[in-house]
């Protein structure tokens, strides 16, 4: 075998990159807990005075500043010896509610990894491995990871693409949020829209728990609530609104799930599928977010499907058709692609 000395060191660079990101997501997320992203975003500072703020020490700090200031993450000015974040770095790094929070997404990517043996193990045998049985990190990281997307698009634009469906809501809708998690998109719809019911439902009993609390803690429990049930399992319909945020592709049987969504929404209701960003072919997914997903998808998607009964396993790059063939085998009649983010594509189902 003869190796392309040029074609072996991109290779490497490849790789050289991909280690360090790999190890900056600790970083990433040692730099989000003690404080130190949004010190610097104040202003710039020694590492001396970065651990005097933050209450640490400062060899640690110092060795910590260095590496994120070689990665891109922190900027570093030599004749002052300080380092500072750029506004763009304050936005991406400081800022839960803004439309980017990367450290969610470590943070997801980290609890994700921790199931390295059990994927490794089902991969040898087939089998599956249920959301459930992840670390308690993928689940605060996966609400941290999402939440900013929604926040962004969820009331300003996505909702507002479907047809009608706003003014119900203004005036008072009925609101399915199936496989909700830590209850982040029932929350936003509900702030939004006062005079709309929601109920909130997934099979994971921690997660409801969460979704309560986030409920009470900002004041909506008088028009929100939440149920342990399964996509296949909730109840409480005819609902105007069915929602299921970057779920559906994780399901088992995603087709009885629709069937049932069917059965619960009204004679005039909707359907909206949030599912993450796909191209039409693998061949279109071969690119950085379709990296991302894929290999999220490895670890979290497909075992997960894998681990209900039903036979599929889409993952998160499935893609618009799959997605329209499920819809209409499930007795919908209409279905569009009504919005787009780089990261999520929203369709819309009725009856």
């Amino acid at each position: 075998m003869t190796v392309d000395q040029d074609k072996l060191m991109d290779f490497l660079h490849k790789f050289v990159g991909d280690l360090g990101a790999t190890m900056a997501a600790g970083s990433v997320l040692i730099g989000d807990r003690l404080g130190f992203y949004r010190s610097l975003a104040d202003q710039p500072l020694l590492p001396r005075e970065l651990a005097e703020r933050t209450g640490t020490a400062t060899r640690y700090v110092d060795e910590w500043l260095r590496g994120q200031a070689a990665g891109g993450y922190v900027q570093y000015d030599p004749k002052a010896g300080t380092y500072s974040l750029t506004p763009e770095q304050a936005f991406a790094l400081t800022d839960p509610d803004g439309a980017v929070y990367v450290p969610g997404a470590f943070q997801l990517a980290l609890g994700t990894l921790r199931a390295e043996d059990q994927v490794i193990e089902a991969f040898r045998t087939g089998a599956g491995i249920g959301w459930h049985q992840h670390d308690d990190e993928v689940f605060a990281g996966c609400e941290r990871f999402f939440r900013p997307g929604y926040a962004a698009n969820l009331v300003p634009s996505w909702l507002p693409a479907l047809d009608g469906v706003e003014a119900k809501l203004g005036a008072g809708a009925r609101v399915a949020d199936v496989g909700c998690g830590h209850g982040a998109s029932t929350v936003l719809m509900a702030k939004a829209y006062p005079n709309s019911e929601f109920t909130g439902s997934d099979y994971h009993a921690e997660s409801v728990q969460q979704a309560r609390k986030r409920a009470a803690d900002a004041g909506l429990a008088d028009h929100v609530s939440f149920d342990v049930a399964s996509a296949q399992t909730f109840t409480g319909g005819p609902y105007d609104l069915v929602t299921t945020f970057d779920c559906l592709h994780d399901m088992g049987d995603p087709l009885a799930a629709a069937r049932h969504i069917r059965s619960q929404a009204a004679a005039d209701g909707t359907w909206m599928i949030v599912e993450p960003f796909a191209g039409a072919s693998v061949a279109d997914n071969l690119n950085p977010i379709g990296r991302v997903y894929y290999s999220f998808s490895t670890f979290l998607c497909v075992p997960n499907a894998l681990s209900q009964d039903g036979g599929y396993s889409l993952g998160a790059q499935a893609g618009e058709e799959p997605i329209r063939r499920l819809v209409t085998d499930a007795g919908f009649s209409r279905f569009r692609r009504v919005a787009e983010t780089p990261f999520n594509i929203v369709y819309e189902a009725r009856p």
